[in-house]
């Protein structure tokens, strides 16, 4: 009894301070998108955009900076699904289109479809697309470099709409 009465103060301090330490949540500001944003199954997209492009590591690069300016931390992520649990931006690059070149001027386009998730629950989805001509000194500029503006755009537009997502938003030129 003398034991126990001497560590009464050491146990009642032990159990003051596990109740008074503060319950760990996720993050709801970080989101988990694919560190590689695949191209949408069954897609029309020209060979050469996707062998000599890198829009679809562009893509998710662009969301994470512009995302971060707005406190929200991206996680790229190599293998990664709605399931997780966790929130997962699931988006795809549905079309790009590379027309036109330096002399003619660039017809560019990109578009792409997505969704956010948490625990298995649909929070939002949208569609985007962005179209360039190259814009200020276009005609020095290569086709993936006209394309990757179309991606760094579109990076921004899904950064805005992650801070308040909606079911079925159009972002971009749409």
């Amino acid at each position: 009894m003398k034991i126990i009465i001497n560590r009464l103060p050491l146990i009642i301090a032990a159990l003051s301070v596990v109740i008074a330490a503060p319950t760990v949540q996720a993050d709801s500001n970080v989101i988990g998108i694919p560190k590689v944003v695949p191209y949408s199954e069954g897609n029309m997209i020209a060979k050469n955009i996707k062998q000599e492009c890198h829009i679809q590591t562009q893509l998710s690069e662009f969301i994470s900076q512009y995302a971060a300016d707005k406190g929200i931390t991206i996680t790229l992520e190599d293998e990664a699904s709605p399931k997780d649990g966790n929130k997962f931006l699931d988006i795809e690059i549905t079309d790009a289109v590379s027309q036109g070149n330096a002399f003619l001027g660039h017809r560019k386009a990109t578009t792409i479809r997505g969704a956010l998730w948490e625990n298995g629950n649909k929070l939002g989805t949208f569609e985007g697309r962005r179209v360039s001509g190259g814009g200020f000194m276009g005609g020095f500029k290569g086709s993936c470099s006209v394309l990757g503006r179309t991606v760094k755009a579109l990076g921004k537009d899904v950064a805005t709409w992650l801070e308040s997502p909606s079911m079925d938003a159009r972002l971009g030129d749409l």
